[in-house]
């Protein structure tokens, strides 16, 4: 893979940049600036390098059509008072542009292109769309992790027809999670949450050999309960998921993996009640689980203790109600702790993670917090990321 960091004469460049500025907008307000944030560094050094940059990204799933709600003009003017440069939003039809035209202005060296997805062939990754794309530029740069598991026209097919490299904070994701993957320094623990095992069984079949603790969580947790015999009252559960957990335990079993699930739980008659803590034994058929209980989290804070990394996706509860967030904070207050230390490596991942890392202004005190979804999975659960394999 080659790096846009080492590349030199970047001067006048024309670089077609494929950032992911799908940020969440309600009525057109930026509700979410974190995937902004991290695009800075990128912009900032093709702005020092003088290069011309082209900026090409989506906002939400127009579906290949026109949605003035999902434009990237709120994106523009955020980044615009960010860095105090004058960007041009092109909302001119991409098949009438000509690469001559984008930066007549001299002074002009941002330009964006309207959201990529009102094109239906993006998402077609359509080799027709990508050589127009190509002709707008000299060179290609993805810096779009999060969006690398998708095979679209500015993702993939784009790099048949264009020099292309990776932008710097997509080689900053791969290093990150090689720490996980292939560089890992043990002991290593996962945190995992989500509301349904059978979405996270790929990423914990991949992880089982490489991890010594795989801490299940949140609603995932329920199903082991339940599989375990225990009540879980009216709590979210996933069915007909016995043969995957019985799965996850022989492969773990196999290859001398722990996997911890809650030895207590907190609980409500409905998501907004107030917590109650009870004993597995304890739970009743109208109670909700909605959290983790004291005695769990000892166990997670002890097993971070002896832990050099830490990979966390997903919440231990219903953090949205605060009464049911105490395992979500506990974990990020141990992980904080022993990185201000400088005693391991802790990533972090996933919309509702960084949710949590957010509500308690954490984000700078883990040493990576992934803004990738789909990728992030995807990629720790060994799978070849379309947009990765392109620039290979």
């Amino acid at each position: 893979m080659k790096y846009i960091k080492d590349q030199e004469n970047l001067k006048d460049k024309k670089i077609l940049l494929r950032l992911d500025l799908n940020v969440p907008l309600k009525n057109r307000i930026i509700t979410d600036q974190t995937r902004i944030d991290k695009i800075l560094p990128i912009i900032n050094f093709l702005l020092e390098k003088k290069s011309k940059i082209l900026v090409i990204s989506h906002v939400g799933r127009p579906k290949g059509k026109v949605n003035e709600d999902l434009s990237l003009k709120p994106i523009c003017e955020n980044l615009e008072n960010k860095i105090n440069q004058k960007i041009s939003l092109i909302k001119e039809d991409i098949f009438n542009l000509k690469k001559e035209e984008l930066f007549k202005d001299p002074k002009t060296q941002i330009v964006f292109l309207e959201n990529i997805r009102f094109y239906e062939e993006e998402e077609k990754n359509d080799a027709n769309f990508s050589k127009h794309l190509a002709k707008l530029a000299d060179m290609y740069v993805n810096d779009a992790f999060s969006c690398s598991h998708r095979a679209h026209a500015s993702v993939s097919k784009i790099s048949e027809y264009l020099p292309s490299f990776a932008g710097l904070q997509l080689e900053t994701e791969i290093n990150a999670l090689k720490k996980v993957t292939s560089e890992i320094k043990k002991p290593v623990s996962c945190i995992i949450g989500g509301s349904k095992i059978s979405t996270k069984i790929g990423l914990i079949k991949n992880l089982i050999p490489k991890f010594d603790n795989i801490i299940i969580v949140g609603a995932m947790a329920n199903n082991i309960l339940s599989y375990k015999g225990n009540p879980i009252g009216k709590s979210i559960n996933e069915k007909n998921c016995e043969t995957i957990i019985d799965e996850i335990f022989k492969i773990a079993k196999t290859h001398s993996c722990s996997i911890i699930y809650p030895d207590d739980v907190v609980v409500g008659k409905n998501i907004e009640d107030d917590a109650q803590i009870k004993e597995l034994n304890e739970v009743t058929n109208d109670d909700l689980i909605l959290d983790i209980g004291p005695k769990t989290i000892k166990k997670i804070k002890d097993i971070i203790e002896c832990s050099e990394t830490v990979l966390w996706n997903g919440p231990a509860g219903y953090f949205e109600n605060p009464n049911f967030a105490n395992g979500c904070y506990e974990i990020a207050k141990k992980i904080i702790e022993k990185n201000k230390k400088n005693l391991f490596y802790s990533i972090a991942g996933g919309g509702d993670t960084i949710a949590v890392i957010n509500q308690i202004k954490a984000i700078n005190n883990f040493n990576f917090v992934s803004t990738a979804g789909g990728a992030f999975l995807e990629y720790l659960e060994g799978k070849e990321l379309p947009g990765i394999k392109a620039l290979n």
